[in-house]
Order: C-alpha cells, then structure tokens, then sequence
C-alpha cells in the first residue's frame, strides 16, 4: 500500500513537472526595473524532477474538499508583504496573469503589508466573501494557525508558496511551492568561495526573522563555507528584513564596526543592493574591493552584476502563477500532489550576467 502511495506521489510530481515545463520553456522577454512584474509567463517556474519532491502526496479525496472547476470558482491569493520588492511584485503579478488566463471566475487578492495579524484578517475575509481555494505567500513560518483552521473548517484547500508553514500537509494545506533554500545558500557560499578565493571577511545580510526561508539560507551557506572554506571567516550576522534601506543602514554600521570586511552575503537582492549603496558611499567599490553574492534573481541585481558592483546571484524563482495553477488543476483533478514542490533556480554571474539581464525580474 506504501508502495503504491508512492508511486502515485511520484507520478503526481512528474506530471506537475512536465505540465509547468511546457508551459514556460523557452522564454526570454525584456523588463524594465519600473515594470518588475513583467509578463510573468517569461521566465516562470518549472517543478524540479520527481525525486526532488518530497512528502506524502495529498488528493482532493484525502483532504476532504468539494470538486470544483477554476473557471466557475472563487480564488483567493493572500500576499504577505508590500509590493515594493520586485519578487513580490511579480510574484503577484504572475499570480494574476495566470488567473485571468486559465479564465478563474473570480480572483481575491489582498496584502498584508507585513503584518501577520493583517494576513489572517485577510484570509478569513476571503473566506466570508467565499473563497473556494486559496493561494497563500505566508508572512511567517508560524502563526498563521488560526487562518487555516478557518479554511480547513469551510473545506478550502490551501496552497502555501515561498515560505513554508509549520503545519500539518493534507490537513492544515495540501502543499508547499518553492525553492529549495538551504540548496539556495549553498550555491550562494560555493559562487562566494570562487568570487574570494577561498579567503576573507564575510559579513552575512540576515533575512526577516520567523520564516524558514532566513534559517534555511543561512544554514546553508554558513554550513558549506564551513566545509569548503576555511580561509573564509564569518564575522558579522545582522538582519536587514529583507529591505534595501535596513540592507543599507547595516552595511552602513558594518563598515565603521567592522571595517575588514572582504565580503557580503545578503539574503536577498533588495538588502545586497542596499549594501552596494553603503559601499559606495563609504569611498569604497563593491564586487572588488568588497564581493558581494545575494539571493533573488531582480533584474537590478544582475544589472549590477553587469556593471561589475555584484560578484553572483542566485535565483529565488517569484513567477508562481503557472505551477501554483497547474498544481491546483491536478489536484482537483484527482492526482495526488507531493508535500513538497521544489521548483528550479538558475544563477547569474559575470559570464552570463549580461544575456540573462532580459528573463531577469
């Protein structure tokens, strides 16, 4: 019987893979940083291979939902965070695109501006205005507990993307769409290891605290610096929230308190920019005198990788809407869908930095 659970769950995944992948192959597209959204279908996500999902696969009968069809239903997409960072803007706008282009009946989008309590109040008002299956970017990893026992009390499925939940899959949602963080920090220490040489100062750019996307990260990269690196010495570790200016006010103290640094790694584009800004400003040059590796893909980011200000990026996929979608077909269509969805990132460096910059966000 595990066997052919199993089975099934890998199947699901293959399925959620090939469907994406045709989906948004080959695509290319030119943004400007004032449109950061973009046409989210350029560059969107395709699922990693059936081994990288994870968890026991959860079906419309396991759950216990009531079948419906997307185009006669109401959808909810619940956002955790402001739209003045480029991931979320399109990430957002990916959601929408794809609503509109599947033909959803009705779509519910709201913002919580970074307020957790906002974001439950949020949920449940969709819930009242009838939601039927919802979308959710959570704030934090923990919390959100009340919001999806209102939903499991209606019987609305829920998708988590990005950022994990610490609840329970095939009861609390159905499953988790996003990248693989710790993976993501490695990457990001392995392009620090070859941007320094091995040796220096690194200064981490910590992430908004309570979500698992900041320990992941940073247990990623702290581990394979650790591993690979022992020239390489970690001497600061201070969050910018995920924000460019709190990015750059820690750079800022950085600089007076540890005026030795070689290097930076921000946990996302918005606090390495920031850090650029810092940089600057303190007579200094980034990606020379000071390396710097962030985490997101923004087409800022790698514009400052073709400046030569960057040393590495490593994409933080925001383009959900065609796999979010895709999963939500597949599940009302009977298919068991894996706890975990892994989605593929690339990564951007001086080699080609420059013919990526159009697919960047």
């Amino acid at each position: 019987m595990m066997t052919q659970r199993r089975s099934r769950t890998l199947a699901a995944a293959c399925l959620l893979a090939a469907t994406a992948t045709l989906a948004v192959s080959g695509c290319s597209k030119s943004e400007t940083s004032n449109s950061a959204g973009g046409d989210s279908s350029q560059g969107a996500q395709a699922a990693k291979s059936p081994e990288a999902a994870s968890g026991p696969g959860c079906s419309l009968q396991s759950y216990g939902a009531p079948k419906i069809d997307l185009k006669d239903a109401v959808v909810g997409f619940s956002q955790s965070e402001k739209e003045a960072n480029p991931f979320r803007i399109a990430e957002t706008q990916s959601i929408k695109d794809e609503a509109a282009k599947i033909g959803v009946k009705k779509l519910l989008t709201t913002n919580a501006q970074s307020q957790l309590s906002k974001q439950i109040s949020d949920i449940q008002d969709m819930l009242s205005q009838g939601a039927q299956f919802l979308i959710i970017a959570p704030l934090n990893s923990d919390g959100l507990e009340p919001a999806l026992k209102a939903a499991a009390a209606k019987k609305v499925p829920v998708l988590t993307i990005d950022r994990k939940v610490n609840s329970e899959a095939c009861k609390d949602y159905v499953a988790f769409l996003g990248s693989d963080f710790v993976e993501q920090g490695k990457r990001a220490a392995d392009a620090m290891i070859k941007a320094t040489g091995g040796k220096g100062k690194v200064a981490i750019l910590l992430g908004a605290s309570g979500n698992n996307v900041t320990t992941d990260r940073t247990k990623g990269f702290v581990d394979q610096i650790e591993a690979e690196a022992p020239g390489i010495e970690i001497v600061a570790q201070q969050t910018g929230e995920f924000a460019r200016d709190k990015g750059q006010q820690v750079m800022e103290q950085l600089i007076q308190s540890k005026p030795d640094i070689t290097a930076v790694y921000a946990e996302n584009d918005e606090m390495g920019l920031g850090a650029v800004t810092a940089l600057k400003a303190a007579g200094k040059k980034p990606g020379k005198d000071v390396k710097i590796v962030s985490v997101d893909g923004t087409r800022n980011a790698v514009q400052a990788l073709v400046n030569g200000e960057y040393n590495a990026v490593i994409e933080s996929n925001p383009r959900f809407g065609p796999l979010a979608f895709a999963t939500a077909q597949k599940f009302y269509g009977g298919e068991e869908i894996p706890e975990n969805v892994i989605i593929t990132d690339r990564a951007y460096d001086e080699t080609n930095a420059k013919e990526s910059l159009g697919g960047a966000y």
